[in-house]
């Protein structure tokens, strides 16, 4: 019987590892060309490796996107930021702090996580140019309002999560709910927090149509200039392609040294209820 289930448990990961194998082919592809030169740059042989190491395609590459990278930082990581914090103080509010339309309130603000990017870009650029905010930091604001919605969700989930207890014996010691949230609750969210900011990092980092939008040729961030490397009729794949892993890196990073905490942030009750 001990047999069985262990064959089973073994057959399980067949089809995991076919799926993985599946999604990397993109990856193994974008490598190889990164480092071979352009003369072996062919559909027929995009299989092959490189003949050798070509570094000169990353150099090149990154000599053209270096200032749309550090614009990138720039507005991706205080968007990350305040939205996650935004959040978790309207996820304690909604949770915690009870008030008389709560329930109606956060219906509403989860609308905002299914409003397409399309149909609301008319109306915020309008409202843009009308304010007069441009550039990263019209687009950080607009990251900053849609992260909003799935943010509180998640400290919400949380925080409604973790024993009433807590806050009654707060309440008890002279704690008011500002005091509560600070020094309570704020350093158990931890988890949560490391869940929005993630999220939130890569949701913004992979943004194309609100950037290409609210940007100009100065600030473009890394996904609208890499898509401009290309040129009109010859294209060189192997600099697109390192051009492509360079832009790809800081959310892959982020995954790899983050992601056992991204998952233990999840499982923690951030996306439950």
């Amino acid at each position: 019987m001990k047999k069985t289930s262990r064959l089973g448990k073994y057959w399980l990961y067949l089809p995991l590892i076919a799926m993985a194998i599946f999604y990397l082919i993109p990856l193994y592809v974008m490598l190889v060309t990164g480092f071979k030169s352009f003369a072996e740059v062919d559909l027929k042989t995009m299989w092959n490796l490189p003949s050798g190491i070509h570094f000169d395609n990353y150099i090149e590459a990154y000599s053209k996107l270096a200032p749309s990278l550090w614009n990138s930082f720039a507005m991706v990581i205080p968007a990350a930021l305040l939205s996650s914090a935004l959040g978790s103080l309207n996820g304690f509010i909604l949770a915690k702090w009870k008030f008389r339309g709560a329930d109606a309130i956060f219906p509403f603000i989860l609308f905002g996580m299914f409003i397409p990017y399309q149909s609301i870009l008319i109306p915020l650029v309008q409202f843009m140019n009308a304010v007069g905010i441009k550039g990263l930091p019209g687009l950080a604001l607009a990251h900053i309002i849609y992260g909003i919605p799935i943010t509180t969700l998640t400290f919400r989930n949380y925080y409604a999560s973790l024993p009433q207890e807590l806050l009654e014996a707060a309440k008890i010691d002279g704690a008011d709910m500002l005091k509560i949230y600070r020094y309570i609750l704020l350093p158990l969210s931890a988890p949560s927090f490391v869940v929005v900011l993630i999220w939130q990092f890569t949701s913004a980092w992979n943004d194309f149509l609100f950037a290409v939008v609210l940007t100009g040729n100065k600030q473009w961030p890394i996904t609208v200039a890499l898509n401009n490397m290309a040129g009109s009729q010859i294209i060189a794949w192997n600099v697109q392609m390192a051009g492509s892993l360079l832009a790809a890196l800081p959310p892959l990073l982020i995954y790899i040294f983050l992601g056992r905490y991204f998952l233990r942030g999840l499982l923690a009750g951030s996306l439950k209820g």
